[in-house]
């Protein structure tokens, strides 16, 4: 009787949904699909109240705490337009998992969505472009694990020198005699010039260093968190290199097509992260692109090779989490994307989901492969 109720409901959800968001699915070429979806007025605008809080949290204004902004004010303050793409992601971030479900979709990598259609009180037509996992030959993955967790370089037992933790303390004796050499600096202006210190003019390693440093009540405990860290440190070295190696030989004896959309959206990544290192030293993005003589499309161009590999690591990992049921439950990564969320509170939620699912399913995918 329970399972008959379950069905049911499931029926009656189903039935629901398809009035609700109608959906038709188009076969692109190498392995893409396009999917063109009709979310109900009614339900687009009952996403009014979710995309006000959060363009709120992001909004500052006159007599109102930052984030702390009601929901009228919010709305008075910005354009309307602006309020409508916000419920439109949150409506469509809400129905893609279930799109995908329902059309039987085996969507990898982070989609491509185009609104077509948009305006208050009407339905929400839109595109959404996904690469699905192409046909896929996986070698003995289990053997090739196998073969390289028992290779001794991985296995050798990490022993830190005394001279290895020496060499941490010396960083740290220069580090914190450069901070008292500026430590009447005014506050925001250059730091004054001054000749690097010699070894003789470094604080010594005493308990007062120590206790200087963190929470140490002398140096052996300070001596012995360093030791700590450089094993730990060392130990990751041997693993990722463990790791590392597992993935040349997958990737070597994989064949596979890989999806355009995938190519792209790794290159996209790495435009991304170059972007951002760029922006944080201070320099603007196109003044760099001068300077080194380089377009974005060269860059592209460069990285073709870098992101058809990673594309093809991500389609593997993909197929292994389905072979092995590893893929990360539903519960555990959004407790991960609302911790994003919280943390950038402009994060795109079909990116921060994305970036979840993939940190995730690679590291369950990498022990699964660690433990062979």
């Amino acid at each position: 009787m329970g399972a008959l109720l379950f069905l049911t409901k499931r029926l009656y959800l189903y039935r629901l949904w398809e009035r609700m968001i109608k959906t038709t699915v188009k076969k692109l070429e190498k392995s893409e699909v396009a999917i063109e979806g009709v979310i109900e007025a009614s339900v687009f605008m009952s996403y009014e109240d979710k995309a006000l809080a959060h363009i709120g949290t992001r909004m500052e204004l006159p007599g109102f705490r930052p984030g702390k902004v009601p929901a009228e004010m919010v709305k008075q303050n910005i354009n309307d337009m602006m309020l409508l793409e916000e419920m439109a992601e949150r409506a469509i971030t809400s129905a893609y998992a279930e799109m995908l479900e329902q059309e039987k979709i085996d969507a990898i990598g982070r989609p491509e969505i185009s609104i077509t259609k948009i305006a208050r009180g009407n339905d929400l037509e839109f595109t959404i472009k996904t690469a699905v996992l192409p046909e896929i030959n996986l070698p003995d993955y289990t053997q090739i694990a196998k073969e390289e967790n028992a290779k001794e370089e991985y296995k050798k037992e990490v022993v830190i020198e005394e001279a290895d933790i020496e060499k941490v303390l010396l960083d740290l004796r220069k580090m914190r005699a450069h901070q008292d050499l500026h430590k009447d600096d005014a506050p925001g202006a250059p730091h004054a010039e001054h000749p690097e210190p010699e070894e003789k003019d470094l604080p010594a390693v005493d308990d007062e260093f120590a206790k200087s440093i963190g929470k140490f009540e002398n140096v052996a405990e300070l001596k012995a968190k360093v030791a700590e860290n450089l094993k730990t440190e060392k130990e990751t070295e041997n693993k990722d290199k463990c790791r590392l190696a597992i993935i040349e030989k997958l990737l070597e004896k994989t064949e596979a097509e890989i999806p355009e959309i995938l190519t792209v959206s790794e290159e996209d990544k790495l435009l991304y992260r170059l972007e951002a290192d760029v922006t944080q030293m201070g320099f603007k993005f196109d003044e760099y692109l001068k300077q080194v003589g380089k377009t974005e499309a060269d860059l592209r161009t460069e990285w073709r090779p870098e992101a058809e590999k990673r594309a093809k690591l991500a389609m593997i990992i993909h197929r292994l989490m389905e072979k092995e049921n590893l893929k990360p439950s539903d519960e555990e990564i959004q407790k991960e994307v609302d911790a994003l969320l919280n943390m950038y509170k402009d994060a795109d939620p079909i990116r921060a989901r994305a970036y979840v699912e993939q940190m995730m399913g690679n590291e369950k995918v990498f022990n699964f492969l660690e433990s062979l």
